[in-house]
This record gives structure tokens, C-alpha cells and sequence, in this order.
């Protein structure tokens, strides 16, 4: 019988739609998609916004270390670990000039582990971030 668990991670932001952080599909872990945002506040790691929630400025690098920090929480939470990711997709809206440092971060986070990974250059996301990261890993069956 296949398994099809959702997980609702207690130290990752939550969802700002009706989605779980992850659903498990056999030993397939599936992540929504993750922000930098953190938890319990509207506060986003190295943004800073106007009155009307408009990107005044942000910083990447900051962005990159919570994001990967939220994708760590729910890993673990499901019963995984960030050596088991298999894929990561990455969103950025700002190609140009975040990616060099984003990549180099990256690097810094999976020297082992080289998950296969696709990097997208996108207009906008849901809140005012500028990262997010979809990500697979493969998860331990614990009832074997």
C-alpha cells in the first residue's frame, strides 16, 4: 500500500495557501514550495518593505541562509535529512544579479550531497521574497 502522508512542520513558516509543507509519496518526500519568510510573523529575513509592502531593498544572502534553514526544518520534521535530497528547483527574481551569489552559497550548503537542480528566473512570488526552493528527497521507510 502506497503511502500518502501529509506534514505540517512546526518551525517552518506557515503556508500562505491551503497546501501541507510536504506530502510523502512511497519513499518520496515532496516539499512545497519554500521561502525565507519565518515563522509566526510577517518578517522576512533581509527585506525591507514600504508602508504598502513594496521591495524596498533585500538582501540575498540572508534570504538564501533562511530559506535553506525553513527546507532543513521540514526535511526533519518529516522523518528526513538535507543528505537525502534528490532534486532541487530553485525560483529567483532576480537572475541577473542574485545568482552568482546564490549559487555560491549553495555550494557552500551541499558539498557532498549534489542534488540534481534546475534554477528558474521568475518576475515575482507570492510574498515579497526573492527565492524560493521546491525540493524531493528521498525519506527512510521506518516501518520496514
Amino acid at each position: 500500500m502506497e503511502t500518502h502522508d501529509t506534514f505540517h512542520s512546526s518551525r517552518a513558516p506557515e503556508p500562505v495557501g491551503l497546501y501541507p509543507h510536504a506530502r510523502r509519496v512511497g519513499n518520496l518526500l515532496f516539499l512545497s514550495g519554500v521561502g525565507p519568510r519565518e515563522r509566526g510573523s510577517k518578517t522576512i529575513p533581509g527585506v525591507t518593505l514600504d508602508e504598502q509592502g513594496n521591495i524596498l531593498a533585500y538582501d540575498i544572502e540572508a534570504q538564501c541562509h533562511s530559506v535553506f534553514r525553513n527546507v532543513r526544518y521540514i526535511l526533519e520534521e518529516a522523518g528526513a535529512s538535507w543528505e537525502q535530497m534528490v532534486d532541487v528547483t530553485v525560483f529567483l527574481t532576480n537572475m541577473k544579479d542574485d545568482f552568482p551569489i546564490y549559487n555560491r552559497i549553495y555550494a557552500q550548503y551541499f558539498p557532498d550531497n549534489r542534488p540534481c537542480r534546475t534554477t528558474l528566473g521568475i518576475s515575482s512570488l507570492p510574498t515579497p521574497i526573492a527565492i524560493e526552493l521546491k525540493v524531493i528527497a528521498v525519506i527512510n521507510d521506518t516501518s520496514a
